[in-house]
């Protein structure tokens, strides 16, 4: 069924009926009708293309069965308003993720099942029920970063000085030395000092150099993390381009935008060592366009949504709610600076970092919201 002969099957107002799917694409919820006979979709709204991440194209044709398969729960649903019933269910169970979908496994959602005018359709909205419990913990995760940066800085401030005067000291020290045996040590002191002084830049680093906003293309951006990653590691490793063409233009500070996502992809690459080893390491630089969403209590029309998906080993349960604290890092030798610097670098164009890992599939999601074409309220 076309969208105009679903325009036509929507009854009620005269006036109102027409514009009935435009207003329902303005809904922050997945919404999709579908025929009550057989279930085949016949309209999908923006927010549910980008909840099961698939175009409406894509999805025509397809039933409800093919987007969440055999679901006891959500059958009995469908059911009991198809048979009139009810006029409106409503319950929270499982849906089983459409295959290829970002979301892959099962997510807990609140499911609604309401009858519609044309008796022959039937609308069904859903959304995740842990959405208000993630976004609670992200604002708690993001006070307890920013209480930790802010802890590093001023730490990083007061350890800056007097690591000069002992650099200073043991400079002078070895001058005065005779014996040049004795220089190896004072070449230890100063070597320490300047390795702890790369540390404290790189702390300080994201609040010494001011924005430089402009409009650029997110995948020319990508392309230079691939090849700067690609470049590190030649062989073993296959950095996948999963692309949407049609985004606009980001606004924001490139580089920072660029050391970001290279800080991600490059832990990634590292942790990877076995994989590149077998020859079957593989990397995702995947782009969106987000609808409808809410970072930081506002909301936004349209956002960048980039994930960076590895095949490694996963991060460790122990360290996961503490990736992106400052010096916490689950590689030996790391200095967990990368990651604390990709969550500064992306709050501070407004948008957020997650991370969901398990072993065999690790995905850090970042949005960044698309600012000069949306209100935030």
């Amino acid at each position: 069924m076309s969208a105009g002969k679903l325009r036509n099957s929507f009854k009620g107002a005269a006036s109102a009926a027409p514009f009935f799917p435009t207003l329902l694409d303005q809904m922050p919820n997945a919404i999709v009708v579908f025929e009550a006979q057989n279930q085949q979709l016949v309209y999908v709204n923006q927010s549910a293309e980008s909840a099961l991440d698939l175009s409406r194209k894509s999805l025509e044709g397809q039933s409800v069965h093919d987007l969440f398969g055999e679901n006891e729960a959500l059958a009995s649903m469908i059911s009991e308003v198809s048979h009139g019933h009810v006029a409106t269910q409503r319950q929270e169970m499982l849906l089983h993720s459409v295959p290829g979908s970002i979301h892959q496994g099962t997510v807990p959602a609140h499911v609604v099942i309401a009858s519609l005018e044309d008796p022959s359709l039937i609308m069904m909205e859903w959304f995740p029920i842990d959405q208000q419990l993630r976004s609670e913990r992200d604002e708690r995760v993001t006070q307890q970063v920013e209480a930790n940066k802010q802890l590093m800085r001023n730490l990083a401030h007061e350890i800056k000085n007097p690591l000069g005067g002992i650099r200073g000291a043991a400079q002078l020290l070895e001058f005065e030395l005779s014996e040049k045996g004795l220089h190896e040590y004072t070449q230890v002191i100063i070597k320490e000092s300047d390795r702890l002084q790369s540390l404290v830049d790189r702390l300080l680093a994201p609040h010494r150099k001011a924005h430089v906003i402009e409009a650029f293309n997110v995948h020319e951006a990508l392309e230079r993390v691939r090849s700067l990653v690609l470049a590190e590691f030649p062989k073993g490793l296959r950095i996948i381009r999963n692309y949407d063409t049609s985004l606009p233009d980001v606004m924001g500070d490139r580089e920072q935008l660029i050391q970001a996502t290279l800080n991600i992809v490059h832990n990634a690459a590292q942790a990877l060592s076995e994989e590149i080893r077998l020859g079957v390491a593989q990397i995702e630089l995947k782009t969106r366009v987000a609808r409808s969403v809410t970072i930081a209590k506002h909301r936004y029309k349209l956002a960048m949504d980039l994930h960076v998906i590895d095949n490694g080993p996963g991060i460790p349960e122990e360290i996961i709610e503490r990736i992106f604290f400052p010096l916490v890092s689950g590689r030996e030798g790391g200095s967990g600076l990368g990651l604390t610097l990709a969550q500064t670098f992306v709050q501070q164009h407004q948008g957020f970092i997650a991370c969901d890992s398990r072993p065999g599939r690790t995905d850090f999601h970042i949005q960044i919201p698309y600012r000069k074409q949306e209100k935030t309220s």
